[in-house]
Order: C-alpha cells, then sequence, then structure tokens
C-alpha cells in the first residue's frame, strides 16, 4: 500500500477503534465511574450521535480548509478529546470528551476518502477508497480486542492513552507522506471554490437522496445480524462461547477480503458494482439462515457474510462521490452519516425481531428483507438513469450521474 494511503487508513483505525473500543471494558467503566453498565453504553451512542449530527457540519464549514491541513487539524481535536477523556474525573465530562472527539470522526473520514481518490488514477479511485475503509475493518478486528484487553490489565484510561498514542503516530505519518495542494482535476470546479449555499444544493439531487436511503438500508442489512452474531452463533449454531471470539475473527478476516473486491468492483462500473455487493450480502444472509444450525456450514456462511457485508462499503461511497462531483466531501461525510443511522436502524431490527418472538435466527430474514428493499431502490435507480431522457426526480435542474465509473463526470 502507498504510504499516503497507509498514513490515511491508520487515521480511520484510530477514530474506528475510539467508536468501539469502549464497549468490550464497559464493566470496569461502570466499577470506576459510579454509574450503571447501560449508562456507561451511552458513550457509545453518544459518539455515534455526535459523528452523525457534527460530521457534515464541520465538513461544511472546513470546506475551504486545505485538505492536509484538514486532515492534521482533525487529527488534533480527535487528539485533545481522548487526552481528556483519559483524564476525566466523572461520567459528565467523559460523555463531553466523547462528543467532542466524535467530530472529527465523520469529516476525517470522508476527507480521507476523498483524498484517496484524488491521488489515485481514475480507474483506481474505488479501490484506493478500499484501502481507506480497511481501517474500520482493522479497527474491528484488531483495534477492538487490543483496547480491550488494555483496558482490561491496566483500567479502562489506558485504553485512551493507547488510542491518543497510536493517533500522534498517525499525525506524524500524514504530516510526512499525504502531499499537499491536492486539487479535482483542472476541468472540474474545486470544491473550494463552491460557496456553502452551493454545496448545500448538492443534497437537493434526487440521485443522491436516494443513495443516501441506499446506504442506510444496506448498513443497517448488514447490523441487523452482525449486532446479534454472538447470540446467534451460541444459541443456534451451538458454538462453545470460548469459539465465538475466533468465530468473530473469521467474519473480519471476511470483511476485509469484501472490502477490497467491492473496490475493484466498482472501479470498473460503480452501479454494476452498488448491485453485485448487495446480490452478494442478500445471498450470504439467506445462505446464513438456511445454514446457521449447522456448526461447519455456519462458520462458512459468517465468512461470506462478512466479505459481503464489507463489499458494499467502497462501492456506496464511490457511488456518492460520482452524484456529487460539486462537494464530494460534504456528501461522503453526510454518508458516513448515513452509515451510522444504519448501523443505529440495524441495531433496532434485530431487536424488534427477536422481542416480536421470532427467534434470533431470523434476525438475518429481516436483514435479507432490508437489503431485498435496497437492492430494488439500486435497481430502480440503475435502470432510470440508464435511460437518456430521464433522471431521478430532483429539486433543482442538475441532471442526474449515470452508472459510469466513479472517475467520470456527471453529464
Amino acid at each position: 500500500m502507498p504510504l499516503p494511503l497507509l498514513a490515511l487508513m491508520l487515521g480511520v483505525f484510530c477514530v474506528g477503534t475510539a467508536e468501539i473500543a469502549i464497549a468490550g471494558i464497559l464493566p470496569e467503566m461502570s466499577a470506576d465511574l459510579g454509574v450503571s453498565v447501560p449508562t456507561v453504553g451511552l458513550l457509545v451512542t453518544g459518539y455515534a450521535l455526535g459523528v452523525t449530527i457534527g460530521g457534515p457540519i464541520i465538513t461544511l464549514l472546513t470546506a475551504k480548509w486545505s485538505r492536509k491541513g484538514l486532515l492534521l487539524g482533525l487529527m488534533g481535536i480527535f487528539i485533545v478529546g481522548n487526552v481528556v477523556a483519559a483524564l476525566a474525573p466523572n461520567y459528565g465530562m467523559l460523555m463531553g470528551a466523547r462528543i467532542f472527539t466524535s467530530f472529527s470522526h465523520g469529516t476525517f473520514a470522508a476527507v480521507a476518502w476523498h483524498v484517496a481518490a484524488l491521488m489515485s488514477p481514475p480507474d483506481k479511485q474505488a479501490t484506493a477508497m478500499a484501502k481507506i475503509a480497511l481501517g474500520f475493518n482493522f479497527a474491528n478486528v484488531l483495534g477492538s480486542p487490543i483496547g480491550t484487553l488494555i483496558g482490561q490489565q491496566f483500567g479502562w484510561r489506558s485504553t485512551f492513552v493507547f488510542i491518543t498514542v497510536f493517533a500522534v503516530a498517525c499525525v506524524a505519518l500524514i504530516y510526512a507522506f499525504v502531499p499537499s495542494g491536492l486539487s479535482t482535476t483542472d476541468d472540474e470546479d474545486t470544491e473550494k471554490d463552491v460557496s456553502l449555499r452551493d454545496q448545500l444544493k448538492v443534497f437537493r439531487s434526487g440521485s443522491l437522496q436516494l443513495s443516501m436511503l441506499i446506504t442506510v438500508l444496506a448498513q443497517g442489512a448488514v447490523f441487523t445480524t452482525s449486532t446479534y452474531l454472538a447470540p446467534l452463533l451460541r444459541d443456534v449454531s451451538h458454538f462453545a462461547p470460548a469459539m465465538v471470539g475466533i468465530l468473530l475473527i473469521v467474519f473480519g478476516i471476511g470483511s476485509v477480503l469484501g472490502n477490497i473486491l467491492g473496490g475493484r468492483a466498482a472501479d470498473t462500473n460503480v452501479m454494476r458494482g452498488v448491485l453485485t455487493a448487495q446480490t452478494a450480502l442478500l445471498a450470504s444472509l439467506v445462505l446464513f439462515w438456511a445454514l446457521s444450525p449447522y456448526k461447519i456450514p455456519a462458520a462458512a456462511a459468517l465468512f461470506l457474510f462478512g466479505a459481503a457485508g464489507f463489499s458494499i462499503i467502497p462501492a456506496l461511497q464511490a457511488r456518492i462521490l460520482s452524484v456529487a462531483a460539486a462537494a464530494p466531501a460534504l456528501a461522503l461525510s453526510a454518508n458516513v452519516s448515513a452509515f451510522n443511522l444504519g448501523n443505529g436502524l440495524g441495531a433496532w431490527l434485530g431487536g424488534t425481531t427477536i422481542d416480536l418472538g421470532l427467534g434470533v435466527r431470523d434476525v438475518t430474514l429481516t436483514a435479507a428483507l432490508a437489503t431485498t428493499t435496497a437492492l430494488l431502490l439500486s435497481l430502480a435507480m440503475w435502470a432510470r438513469t440508464r435511460r437518456p431522457d430521464t433522471e431521478l426526480p430532483t429539486l433543482d435542474t442538475t441532471p442526474s450521474a449515470t452508472d459510469t465509473p466513479v472517475h467520470q463526470k456527471t453529464p
């Protein structure tokens, strides 16, 4: 991996780890802070809400900043927030630190994706974005387990120290290897030259609105199942509790592979990549439902679900980039919010499925239904944009993008 992309990927690894690492040390935090475990769990919710709401706002307000300077500034916010969290004397200050830290998350990920695309050849942009998204994969596979282990051995505050130290190293890498003065190609408007009002107009595009809805539904499908993997593997597949951790690593390996393949598919044709990823996700969910009662087949289906579930990330982000030429970083940041909304939707859908008495196995069918909805919307969008005399409904007269590769301009 080129060093500039590695630096950006490690930055994404940091923000991804910060979001989820505390999930494994909730009991330790609860005991030390004198609050209940569910109350401590709200620290994850607070962070996610900060990402969802703060990301697009900060991206909009910093649109005229240099990309490299913005990345360094956001990592500065991230470091300060984690230092305050490590030193927080009470729950209230810790929650404030978490929300403050989260403001860097969405914009950093969006700008990192955008910069990766700008640094890459036209036919490799989606692959470059997939390499950045690997940071989130590694946050799940490595960052969260390591942060949990450190917190359990040396106290929960040490987890934030670990994240801070890693973030400082990322700042050095970004400063050293990410080039300055990045801009889009000369025949396109740069985001720096577009007014705030004009950037906001990008959200009037029916193609962008529908693409973000598809993101919510597709990501929601992934989290409908992934949130309840542990009880599914224990109670349906009958794996011993000690095996669940190993199986989650299998899931993580699949997610890394799927992320890479999803980027390559979107390089060839963005909409075809989106449709392929969603079709694979639907098939893997149905297969997981069918094979979940059987141990070895269930483990294989889990791997395929991880691959299919994470193949949608680069494909959906590439789609957003292809329909938001006027404000790519803002649109990507908003789509990060859409991914977070999908996370919350998926957890709710899975929980509701169980509460209705359908059983934990059936969360995969609920996820398949959400995927089917996303796939049908994608097919409708693809069919509509292939017709030269029609376009998706918009609130202005800006033409919708066709199913062209991400590097091509919209007509």
